[in-house]
């Protein structure tokens, strides 16, 4: 058998007979913690293959769930695959199966990758087509005419008859009456295919039902939950989902297992959530009184030289009432791109001064971190408070001075970057955390810098321009409060933005012309740095073109995540000076740059970004009184990416963009969502699947208000999980 190719059709339950005709040996209840690089017959290719798929354990091996299952059970007659020549569309949905002995057959040698084409006729007595297979040389001995053979996969209609392309095939005894099963699909990786991936996990499998410590490990779910929604126990379930004998067992499995992994990430939020409550905060009660918040609010609107917005005060509120709360704060502020998170930061470490303690701005990048510093420092400064910046590309001098003032609470706030997290930054009694662009640091980093406060839990407010979508933001952000900036500054006009092909990049570029020779600036921002068979446009490429035509005689420059720190600083610095008139970059300009005299953003291969990452990169213009233009470029002949460019265009609502960015391309890859808590979805979509989260999520905080730190004795097996997961999760961030 060689792999992904040839089918080993057997009964529907065989792999459960094998696995209840095992001794039930005992085992360790750490069984499924042992790594896949242990498991006998793993080569190390291979493990490292399953790493890629972040599957280090075997626990990890059974939570690998596949996407969907191909339904080899029945091969209907030819002449009904034949009969869909006249459907609308002409072509089968999906793949098909048929069954039938080889009339004719060819195979001829290639040049290059593919290798090979092997084609045969097919006959089952009621019609014929034509089967289709690219690169398998070894077909050629295989294959021969009168064999029985199954095949299955996508089939096309010509004017002479039907060809399918085969994805799977059997070679049939003459004897052998067919009988197939559902095969299932797993996200797979280059180099380790479903099937190798299938056979991997069913071994798994029968090594956890062979142990019934094993089983409860695998089994989150309180005994009261799964008897009240009638669910399967555990190992039905996991066989359900690995080896179902009908779509509807799949069903079943999938119902339980989806309404588990929503149930361990609303008490994972619920639980963290409650022990942060349980925690000192810094106290703030002597700036509660109505003279101090008098006082603090005529500080606060004598230090911003613009009024803030409703929706500023309203965020900036929540924040003030959160801090003097006896629990710390733990809120995620949301807003888009020139929105004005900043001041409510400023409020929040004004309050945090005016009541004794000191604040830590964390920002990504050290642009962004001197960038905000400047801004912070120069409002701040003029209410008494003294703040520094402390970055990687300080001198040793300065840096010793600056940390040495921090510990003597000579400063109240520093404004840095991951700096802020080495071992001998400390602080006297820090009390406010803020971090900006939160998605851009990992759990750990985070929890790093609030651990230096002593003795307490320091409030904390995370901020992000990354719009995230409601059912996000009450799932995966579920322990925290949210806030949200709706409203823009007055006089900010929205961006007009609009879709254009690669045939018109000449006439786009001679209207950026204009705009710089009106006294504008522009940006135009490239999907890669070099040229990549993903993208058509690079920087580099874009940056050495264009300065010699359209932009010729225009101070042209480059920006890119290769350049060094220094180096890319001083190109954002000219360019914030207005001595660069165009940016050609990456998209290392999304988070954080502040020129308010760009007025154009130009996206090359617009089609080769996500939807809130466009948005992102829009709100780097418009951020003055005058009118701005974002133009995404597409190829000519993409219209599929076109048309996803257009929801862009359509709205500045970045809420809604993200919305149809999470549907297009899932929640993974939205604001941190991998390195948020510690429970992830492997089987569970937040849009499908959202009315089983609220059904779990109501579970979960009645559990938890029950039993807030799982001492019941028929929590106990679920505290141990809880406990391993966090274990787990904790070493893979750290390694």
């Amino acid at each position: 058998m060689r792999g992904g190719d040839d089918l080993r059709v057997a009964p529907k339950d065989a792999a459960r007979e094998r696995a209840d005709a095992m001794p039930g040996k005992p085992q360790d209840s750490s069984v499924l913690a042992r790594s896949v690089r242990d498991m006998p017959g793993v080569a190390v290719r291979t493990a490292d293959q399953l790493e890629r798929l972040a599957i280090f354990t075997l626990k990890d091996l059974l939570r690998h769930f596949p996407y969907r299952y191909d339904d080899l059970r029945s091969a209907p007659a030819i002449a009904s695959i034949l009969a869909n020549r006249d459907a609308p569309q002409a072509q089968v949905a999906g793949e098909v199966n048929a069954v039938g002995r080889v009339v004719r057959a060819a195979h001829v040698r290639l040049r290059g990758r593919i290798r090979s084409k092997t084609t045969a006729t097919i006959d089952d007595g009621t019609g014929s087509l034509q089967a289709v297979w690219f690169g398998r040389p070894y077909l050629g001995n295989q294959l021969r005419v009168d064999a029985r053979v199954f095949v299955r996969g996508r089939v096309d209609y010509t004017l002479t008859g039907a060809t399918m392309n085969v994805s799977r095939h059997r070679i049939l005894k003459d004897d052998e009456g067919y009988e197939g099963e559902l095969i299932p699909v797993y996200p797979q990786t280059a180099g380790l295919a479903s099937q190798e991936l299938r056979r991997l996990i069913m071994r798994a499998l029968r090594v956890a039902v062979g142990a019934d410590p094993a089983l409860v490990e695998l089994d989150a779910l309180p005994a009261g939950i799964r008897t009240r929604e009638h669910f399967p126990d555990v190992r039905t379930a996991f066989y359900g989902i690995h080896s179902p004998a009908t779509p509807e067992e799949a069903a079943q499995a999938r119902r339980r297992l989806v309404y588990e992994e929503f149930f361990l990430l609303a008490l994972s939020s619920a639980l963290r959530r409650a022990q942060r409550s349980a925690e000192p905060a810094p106290d703030l009660s002597g700036v509660a009184g109505a003279a101090a918040r008098a006082e603090f609010d005529h500080i606060l609107k004598s230090l911003l030289p613009f009024s803030l917005t409703g929706a500023q005060e309203r965020v900036t509120g929540e924040v003030v009432s959160d801090m003097l709360k006896r629990s710390p704060m733990n809120r995620l502020l949301q807003g888009d791109v020139g929105s004005g998170k900043t001041a409510v930061a400023i409020a929040a470490m004004l309050l945090a001064q005016r009541g004794g303690y000191q604040s830590a701005f964390m920002a990504p990048t050290e642009v962004l971190a001197a960038q905000q510093f400047n801004k912070i420092s120069g409002l701040l400064s003029q209410a008494g408070l003294r703040c520094a910046l402390v970055i990687g590309a300080l001198r040793r001098g300065t840096r010793d001075d600056i940390l040495t003032q921090l510990r003597r609470a000579e400063l109240d706030a520093v404004i840095g970057t991951h700096a802020l997290l080495t071992e001998d930054v400390e602080f006297h009694n820090l009390g406010l955390v803020v971090i900006d662009e939160q998605h851009r640091f990992g759990v750990l980093q985070r929890a790093a810098l609030r651990a230096k406060a002593r003795g307490l839990s320091p409030h904390t407010l995370v901020m992000t321009a990354t719009p995230i979508p409601r059912t996000l933001a009450q799932t995966v952000y579920a322990d925290l409060d949210v806030s949200i900036i709706d409203e823009l500054p007055p006089g900010r006009r929205p961006v007009k933005t609009y879709v254009r092909t690669a045939q018109s990049k000449g006439k786009v570029c001679e209207f950026v012309r204009a705009e710089v020779e009106k006294g504008r600036q522009a940006f135009i921002v490239c999907p890669a740095i070099d040229e990549s068979e993903r993208a058509l446009h690079s920087a580099v490429a874009q940056a050495q073109e264009l300065q010699k035509t359209a932009f010729a005689g225009i101070q042209v420059a480059l920006l890119h995540g290769r350049m060094a720190v220094m180096q890319k600083a001083e190109v954002m610095k000219l360019f914030a000076d207005g001595f660069i008139k165009i940016l050609i970059s990456t998209s290392v300009i999304e988070v954080g740059v502040d020129i308010p005299n760009a007025s154009v953003m130009l996206v090359l291969d617009a089609q080769a970004f996500g939807l809130a990452q466009l948005h992102q990169l829009r709100g780097r213009v418009g951020r003055s009184g005058q009118q701005a233009y974002c133009i995404l470029i597409a190829p000519d002949d993409d219209e599929e990416g076109a048309n996803r460019l257009r929801l862009v265009a359509g709205t500045n609502d970045g809420f809604a963009i993200a919305e149809e960015d999470m549907k297009i391309r899932g929640s993974g890859d939205l604001a941190g969502v991998r390195q948020h808590g510690a429970f992830g979805l492997r089987l569970a979509h937040l849009l499908h699947d959202y009315p089983v989260f609220l059904a779990a999520k109501k579970a979960a905080d009645a559990l938890v208000k029950s039993d807030p730190v799982l001492r019941r004795p028929e929590h106990k097996a679920l505290a141990a999980f809880v406990a391993a997961q966090d274990r787990d999760s904790a070493l893979r961030l750290s390694s």
